[in-house]
């Protein structure tokens, strides 16, 4: 956990030289003793958080030896450094959850040796879960709850009130007219508690701790399920469930409970101190009740748990603990937590995967990988960037070399195997993590184990899987490099050799001549003025516009910088010919016939189009479902151009709204600090010399801020209206013609449209989220066929 210490300790360092500056504007006689007392206590402060946060970790003496003398430590500092050391400790509670143990233990032994030092550390652990509970921080929340049930293993926390604390999050639970997500939350946070404290609550408080799983199991019985498909990476349970989140919790804590609460899974160090601290008194906890819902609040939204293996998958050695057995969770948890917590630092994060405590009592490769690829798939977005996993596994495999490359190797065929049923959004991020991680093993793969896709139509899930990696590695290599890594046989696969298809290189081609004027014009460096003369003699509009957009971005096919260069010196003229959305198109339509054996060239010109403004959103959109685009329609490359359209006009509306409304403070800011300063006499000087980055804005602008803001959301609504309505037309004609052929609905090209549907409402649901009641009242009303409805009430299901 190196770099959570760093990022712990960063504060108080940067604090510490605060402090040392502080003293300079002083100058008298004392300053250099008082500097050295600061450092002095500074240096001890320190001291105590490193040994703080480093015990537990590798040591020469045992677990129970550094609690005892640490905490004889501590208890020799607390008259001087009580508040640092209280403050450590919570910080611990919330970033170190896997070592909860350790600190409830080291707690639970000063509190023998200081009651009123144990008192002030619950009360401020209740005080940090209320304010992470008020500033919506779940995760640290949840954590903070853990610590407070397992403090009752230490005799630091009443059992009894501790249970009080659990009623009032399950009544949190049960509350009717709230989201189900807020419920969900507090449901999974008592039950996610349990592992650790259940066995102490079944000896002391048996009938209340069932009284509230039987609360509890009422409420999850009752609740709804219909995101659950929404967030499925495979749409069959076969051969492993796809279970809902709280669901297997809610069976795994079930298996625990008939286990009568033993688990030989969490470290347990209070365990050797039991003498010591059952003669300890206990603390009542004080009333935390969750603060009420308010509209504004984001909740965690629910997941489904990914599953790959069985035990029948690991070789002979340490068994898989089973899908309900709640070790499973507790890893998964404990792993999870480490690569989020490490994720940015890869080559570290990859050493603690796999020096996982208890690495010799399970396969840790298979839960790792499993972990691993469940994050990838995540629905509806991955936490992090995709490639950070990619790397991860990368740096797995380099320093677990006899074990991780094969275990990856059997994911990848088991994923394979189950494409066909897989979310079209996982289809994509497994394409790219596969052709990412081939890219770094030489392309090395045993593409004969899948020649079965050979025989196979190509828009089966198979054969376009090998397809779109072919290409994905194209962007990572050259093609002739693609074309030695994979067998004679494979060649269909392969994608063409990227390169210009100029249709104006042909002097039968209606409008060669004006292009070769246009080409010797620019090689001449003739002006944007000078083009557009030039334009005004060729007759169509269309033909004015595909005659400029091919000769000119041909000129700058070489690389990307030549075609940006291209852009830049011509940008006026794109202007002056793109003028409308129609005129828009047939940029785009130009650019597309140049580079379509160019996918990467075509996904980032398209992008320089919409940043530089020649083209618009609406444009892209309404092209891409355009006829012209029927037989390109179910490739990866299409939809990367449509999220990259969305993600613009995104970016552009939260950028708006980010300044306008920071000038709306800025104004309600300085107008309430100038009727402060009304109201105090002789406390001009002081307001005076207050820096103030930036001069308050005046009403006008931030009016305009505002009129800008209100246009670009109309766009973003108009956007995802035509994107919508477009996918409910060509869905519908679908249906309709099948119906009345009598022919199965369901064939790939189904498959891969109502997969993009549901991409585009996962991928942007913050953004989709805000115009569901305009989209339920002009698109997805009640007569649309439920096939096609479904999508959207899965959609609208995951914040419900």
């Amino acid at each position: 956990f190196t770099s959570t210490r760093e990022e712990m300790s960063f504060n108080r360092r940067k604090r510490g030289a605060e402090d040392d500056d502080g003293g300079l504007d002083g100058g008298h006689g004392g300053f250099r003793s008082k500097k050295r007392r600061t450092n002095e206590h500074l240096e001890i402060e320190d001291r105590l958080e490193s040994l703080i946060l480093r015990v537990g970790e590798k040591s020469t003496s045992s677990l129970e030896s550094n609690l005892e003398g640490l905490a004889s430590v501590l208890e020799a500092d607390l008259s001087t450094y009580k508040s640092k050391i209280l403050k450590i400790l919570v910080e611990c509670a919330v970033k170190l959850p896997d070592k909860c143990t350790i600190y409830t233990t080291l707690i639970g032994l000063l509190n023998t040796k200081n009651y009123n030092f144990g008192g002030e550390c619950v009360e401020l652990l209740v005080k940090s879960t209320k304010d992470s509970l008020k500033g919506c921080r779940w995760s640290s929340a949840r954590y903070l709850l853990r610590f407070l049930a397992d403090l009752v293993n230490c005799h630091v926390v009443s059992a009894g009130s501790l249970l009080q604390l659990l009623d009032n999050f399950v009544d949190a639970a049960l509350e009717e007219g709230v989201p189900q997500v807020r419920r969900d939350w507090f449901a999974y946070s008592v039950l996610s508690a349990l592992p650790w404290v259940g066995r102490e609550l079944y000896e002391k408080k048996e009938s209340e701790l069932d009284r509230m799983l039987g609360s509890l199991e009422g409420y999850i019985k009752r609740r709804r399920k219909i995101h659950h498909s929404a967030l499925r990476v495979f749409l069959s349970d076969h051969p492993h469930p796809q279970e809902e989140y709280l669901d297997c919790l809610w069976h795994q804590i079930k298996r625990l409970r008939s286990d009568m609460w033993i688990e030989k899974h969490i470290i347990r160090p209070y365990l050797a101190f039991d003498s010591v601290l059952c003669e300890a008194l206990q603390h009542n906890l004080s009333g935390l009740v969750p603060p009420p819902h308010h509209p504004s609040t984001l909740y965690p939204l629910p997941t489904v748990v990914f599953r790959m293996f069985d035990y029948t998958d690991c070789p002979e050695g340490p068994i898989l603990p089973g899908q309900h057995s709640i070790e499973r969770w507790l890893i998964e948890e404990q792993l999870t937590h480490i690569l989020m917590a490490g994720y940015k630092e890869r080559k570290e994060c990859a050493a603690q995967l796999l020096s996982y405590p208890l690495k010799n009592k399970i396969p840790l490769e298979y839960i790792i990988v499993e972990v691993m690829f469940g994050q990838i798939f995540r629905l509806p977005n991955p936490l992090c960037l995709e490639i950070a996993y990619g790397s991860i596994l990368i740096e797995l495999c380099k320093l677990q070399p006899s074990t991780m490359p094969q275990v990856l190797a059997q994911a990848t065929e088991l994923l394979y195997e189950r494409i066909g049923v897989m979310n079209v959004a996982c289809f994509d991020r497994f394409v790219t993590w596969f052709s990412y991680h081939l890219s770094n093993f030489q392309f090395r793969w045993s593409w004969d184990d899948w020649d079965e896709a050979l025989s196979q139509d190509p828009e089966q899930p198979k054969a376009k899987f090998i397809r779109e990696v072919l290409l994905k590695c194209l962007r990572l290599s050259y093609h002739q490099r693609v074309t030695d890594i994979v067998p004679e046989t494979f060649s269909g696969f392969l994608p063409d050799k990227p390169a210009p298809l100029f249709k104006f290189a042909v002097d039968s081609q209606p409008g060669f001549a004006a292009s070769s004027n246009m080409v010797a014009a620019i090689k001449n460096k003739c002006n944007p003025t000078e083009m557009l003369e030039m334009l005004r003699e060729v007759e169509s509009d269309s033909l004015r516009i595909d005659v400029f957009t091919q000769s000119l971005l041909y000129l700058g096919h070489k690389s990307f910088s030549h075609s940006f260069a291209a852009i830049a010196k011509f940008h006026p003229v794109f202007k002056a010919l793109a003028d409308t959305e129609e005129a828009q198109i047939c940029v785009l339509r130009s650019t597309w016939d140049l580079w379509k054996s160019h996918q990467q060239m075509l996904l980032v010109l398209t992008d320089k189009l919409l940043k530089t403004g020649i083209v618009e959103c609406a444009a892209v959109a309404n092209w891409v479902f355009s006829k012209e685009m029927v037989q390109e329609f179910s490739k990866v490359y299409v939809w990367e151009v449509v999220n990259i359209t969305i993600r613009k006009m995104n970016k552009h509306v939260a950028k708006l709204s980010r300044e306008a409304s920071d000038a709306r403070r800025m104004i309600e800011d300085s107008e309430s600090e100038s009727s402060d300063s009304e109201g105090e006499e002789g406390g001009g000087k002081g307001r005076r010399g207050r820096n103030r980055p930036t001069e308050k804005p005046s009403e006008e602008a931030v009016e305009k801020l505002e009129e800008r803001l209100e246009a670009a959301q109309a766009d973003q609504k108009n956007l995802f209206l035509i994107i919508f309505q477009r996918f409910i037309m060509i869905l519908s004609e679908h249906l309709v013609r099948c119906d009345t052929d009598a022919v199965d609905f369901k064939s790939p090209w189904y498959h891969w449209t109502v997969g993009r549907l549901h991409q585009i409402f996962m991928l942007h649901h913050e953004q989709v989220e805000r115009y569901s009641t305009t989209l339920e009242t002009l698109l997805f009303t009640q007569d649309l066929d439920p096939n096609i409805l479904d999508v959207f009430h899965q959609f609208v299901a995951l914040r419900m």
